[in-house]
């Protein structure tokens, strides 16, 4: 009997521990700066450009530019794509018909729907990285089978892919391009965007050669000088650099654009002003679970920087991250690989404000000119609701991701110190991921009247664990009192998709429940606003923090 009385003991101590997570000490030190708060994560992409124009890609896109006074850049591929057999755009297709050739092989440009896209973003006060790509069928060198049929489990790299037929004509497309802008919304706006050169030239987007491709590059860059000197290009936006294959292609192209022959000029060198890779996460799902794994994604950017620093005389070159994901697929939903099932709930909202704070230390670590990170998500048309796909809302309701951007958009200032004893730090991230246990950390900010923190809880396996209690001290605090705003994306707060499930997952929204699930997709308090006295110069809050929550507190006065 006494053996039993000892085990149950032992067994009710056990449940005790572990139902609660150890309370972690989050101090805030705003005396000791650490570097700006570059606002890096205002920029956007997608794959399918018609979206931009239609109801719900306009009202995302007008929430992307009210995230912050940021100015707001936005990257599309498919700008020249042909619009072949379709009645409309498809999954990772979309298409201008800007170029056309008549039956004398003369070319016809028609900017009708390029510039109801391009309208779309300046109405908004955005900017478009605007990509010169795909080929168009007519100047393709290969324009049979011309659409692709990946939607309906066909092949992708079809004839857009491929070189021009005629690369004085493909340099011509570029410079009427640009001219155009020009004349139809002026130099001085045209001077303010950016341009790159195609997507991902070292894998199959690019049915060509390497010495193809820096003839694409070499060509289109020399059209666009031609119609605007001071233009800004770069490039290659080339795949995940902790590839051995795809650092290889980065830098040599890097090193043909300093030294080698342009193929358009004749001469050495080729207009090279940021430099562009992407970086991509690598989920999986393992024992019934989901399991990021952020690490990877980190080991790109990390490794990018590398090959950047690795030429001296590119110091302080901006550097776009032309697509930073937690993995490469944003068209595949929930329904073709449960592993994307992340993207609906809190597990992509903790792994963004995470991996985001993480970049601003290699940023700073590797002292680069960080100007972009475009994340690859925006919205997809006439799809079932919550259908898994990496966008930002569905059918105009904006997802828990979305309020991370909301919460980093109102950081501002100067980051400032912060330091945890239940964090990791950015290099153990890459080498170890975040498996052994949760991350909970914050970045900080300071300007002259408000102090941000943004908190999280973050782990790579989507596990049921407690909440962590928080211990968040903020010192150096020259006012009495301060205002307190706290804001929480979890389970509960600013959660679309809890609130859908709890209507009982209907395919069908309208009137009243529409209107609760958009606010409930907004960005909302944990608690009231309140008050509070910051004795010998210190704010302390102490709150619980679910598993893959974000809080951010603003302190004001």
């Amino acid at each position: 009997m006494r053996h039993l009385v000892i085990i149950a003991l032992v067994m009710f101590y056990c449940q005790l521990v572990f139902s609660q997570e150890r309370k972690v000490s989050i101090q805030v030190d705003p005396s000791k700066q650490v570097g700006e708060m570059k606002p890096f994560w205002s920029f956007f992409g997608y794959d399918e450009p018609n979206y931009t124009t239609r109801k719900y890609g306009r009202k995302l896109l007008t929430e992307l530019q009210q995230l912050s006074p940021t100015i707001v850049y936005v990257r599309a591929h498919n700008l020249l794509t042909s619009k072949g057999n379709s009645v409309g755009p498809d999954l990772k297709w979309g298409y201008t018909d800007a170029y056309k050739e008549d039956k004398k092989g003369k070319p016809i440009y028609d900017w009708t729907v390029v510039d109801s896209i391009i309208d779309t973003y300046i109405e908004r006060g955005m900017k478009p990285l605007m990509e010169i790509g795909f080929m168009p069928k007519d100047l393709s060198s290969k324009p049979e089978p011309y659409e692709h049929t990946w939607s309906k489990g066909g092949n992708l790299w079809t004839g857009w892919t491929y070189p021009p037929k005629d690369y004085s004509k493909w340099r011509e497309l570029v410079y009427q391009w640009v001219k155009h802008s020009i004349e139809r919304y002026g130099k001085e706006e045209v001077l303010t965007w950016l341009w790159e050169v195609w997507n991902e030239p070292d894998i199959q987007y690019w049915s060509g050669t390497f010495e193809e491709y820096c003839k694409l590059y070499d060509y289109a860059a020399d059209g666009l000088k031609r119609a605007c000197p001071e233009c800004t290009i770069g490039g290659p936006h080339t795949t995940s650099p902790r590839s051995d294959k795809a650092y290889k292609y980065l830098t040599d192209f890097i090193e043909h654009c300093l030294r080698g022959k342009n193929y358009a000029t004749g001469k050495t060198g080729t207009p090279l002003q940021y430099i562009g890779f992407h970086a991509k996460g690598a989920p999986e799902f393992v024992d019934g679970h989901i399991r990021m794994n952020m690490g990877v994604q980190l080991k790109d950017i990390q490794r990018g920087f590398e090959a950047v620093n690795s030429f001296p005389e590119l110091k302080n070159i901006p550097i776009i991250v032309g697509e930073c994901d937690p993995e490469g697929c944003a068209a595949c939903s929930e329904k073709r690989d449960p592993k994307y099932g992340y993207r609906n709930g809190t597990m992509y909202s903790s792994y963004t404000a995470s991996s985001f704070a993480r970049i601003y230390q290699l940023m700073d670590q590797y002292n680069v000119n960080l100007k972009g990170v475009v994340s690859w998500s925006f919205e997809f048309e006439d799809q079932e609701w919550f259908a898994g796909f990496r966008d930002l809302a569905t059918h105009g309701v904006d997802k828990p991701v979305l309020n991370v951007f909301r919460m980093f958009g109102m950081m501002k200032g100067q980051r400032i110190s912060v330091a945890s004893d239940g964090g990791l730090n950015v290099n153990d991230i890459i080498s170890e991921g975040v498996r052994k246990g949760n991350d909970v950390h914050a970045i900080a900010s300071k300007d002259q009247h408000s102090i941000s923190v943004m908190v999280w809880n973050y782990r790579d396996d989507n596990i049921a664990t407690p909440p962590s209690p928080i211990d968040l001290t903020i010192s150096g605090i020259n006012e009495k009192k301060v205002l307190v705003h706290h804001y929480r994306v979890d389970h509960e707060f600013s959660n679309s998709f809890e609130a859908w499930k709890a209507m009982g997952k209907p395919h069908e929204v309208v009137g009243e429940q529409y209107r609760a699930l958009e606010w409930s997709g907004q960005l909302q308090l944990y608690t009231s606003p309140e008050w509070m006295a910051a004795a010998d110069g210190k704010a302390v809050l102490k709150f619980d923090l679910p598993r893959q929550g974000v809080s951010l507190i603003q302190l004001s006065w």
